[in-house]
């Protein structure tokens, strides 16, 4: 499955350029370079202003979820999930965690307010990423060996359909307006558009470079951006037409990708060379969009999320079983945090408040997902 070569740094974290002698130095360097910071209270609590909220962790290798207080950087939760969980996502309102977990084929949702699971959803085949609906009411959920996209209703915690698409589906994400998730299909180098209101895909697969993975939104311009694992590139698509309008070279593995809240900047995690590219994305076909790259400070870093105040990025270094801290202002590492064991995906939301009323759906959806249910048998 998909967890195991993704995380091939982790388990032999040697950076392809580099033999055991320099990577013992560059780690020494780095552990040097935490201590300090750890030394100075920066790891323990960055003491510069941020909005209240939190951070959520997924432990792939300790069956939990790290819950982080973004404004102490300090973990106040350690919340037992299901088996080898991969990726999460958190409800508008912030009052529920999904989590997907590779391992035994569910989706634990967690309380945030509770911190603890208050339901487990059997989905298919080895689930790795979740995306909530902009209502809260539905959660998309890729099903690697499996080939689909369940479909959960948050209401109920269970299946209303089952969407196929391609191979090795991977990451996914809804649109601002919420009326389309976009899938990134591994193994058929592509994404697939689902439209939110009917539950279908549309349209041919859109394609994109080797191995996409990771897939997130602008919030503030029609594009979509997809980190490209297999090629080392991130692939921009326009979703006013669905194409690709630019492809950015980066080198290295592309692993995860989120944006920033004024819609500006891409930061792109990197796993082998263990650093974060910032990228400018106010606009198209830059010469060079490329504005800094940041080391980590940790190992294998793959998940990464922006807070809700956008000051803070958040990633997930799998190999040294912490999280980093950027300030986005100042594009520098602010320290770490320890987390779990295997670290892998990463989530942010504002204080748990009550998620936005659900909005009806059309009746004739309503009737083809009971008919779907039926069907499946309810799952």
């Amino acid at each position: 499955m998909l967890a195991g070569w993704m995380r091939v740094a982790t388990k032999n974290p040697f950076p392809r350029s580099r033999g055991l002698g320099s990577y013992m130095k560059s780690t020494a360097a780095s552990a040097g370079l935490v201590a300090a910071m750890v030394a100075s209270g920066v790891g323990a609590g960055v003491a510069v202003a941020e909005t209240r909220g939190y951070t959520y962790v997924t432990n792939s290798a300790a069956n939990t979820v790290s819950m982080i207080d973004t404004a102490t950087n300090s973990v106040v939760a350690t919340i037992p999930v299901g088996v080898s969980p991969e990726e999460l996502a958190v409800s508008p309102g912030g009052t529920r965690a999904y989590v997907a977990n590779g391992g035994d084929n569910t989706v634990s949702v967690i309380d945030t307010v509770a911190r603890r699971v208050i339901a487990t959803v059997p989905v298919g085949n080895s689930p790795f990423a979740v995306a909530v609906s902009r209502n809260g009411t539905r959660a998309y959920v890729t099903n690697q060996g499996a080939n689909t996209v369940s479909v959960i209703n948050t209401s109920t915690n269970s299946i209303v359909t089952t969407i196929p698409v391609g191979a090795f589906p991977s990451g996914v994400a809804v649109s601002p307006d919420g009326t389309r998730a976009y899938v990134t299909n591994l193994s058929s180098n592509s994404v697939s558009v689902i439209n939110t209101l009917t539950n279908a895909v549309i349209g041919t697969p859109i394609p994109v470079g080797g191995a996409p993975v990771g897939v997130a939104f602008s919030p503030t311009r029609p594009r979509a951006y997809v980190t490209n694992l297999g090629a080392g590139t991130l692939s921009v698509i326009r979703t006013s037409d669905n194409t690709v309008s630019e492809t950015i070279v980066l080198g290295g593995d592309a692993q995860r990708v989120a944006v920033s809240r004024n819609g500006t900047r891409a930061y792109v995690t990197d796993s082998f060379n263990r650093l974060v590219s910032v990228l400018n994305v106010a606009v198209d076909m830059l010469p060079n969009p490329l504005i800094t790259t940041i080391p980590v400070g940790g190992l294998s870093p793959v998940g990464l999320a922006v807070s809700v105040g956008g000051t803070r990025l958040y990633v997930a270094n799998g190999g040294t079983n912490n999280v980093s801290v950027i300030n986005t202002l100042t594009n520098t590492l602010l320290g770490t945090i320890n987390v779990g064991a295997g670290p892998l995906g990463v989530a942010s939301s504002s204080l748990s408040t009550p998620d936005p009323a659900p909005q009806p759906r059309p009746r004739a959806v309503a009737e083809a997902e009971a008919h779907a249910s039926q069907s499946q048998g309810g799952g």
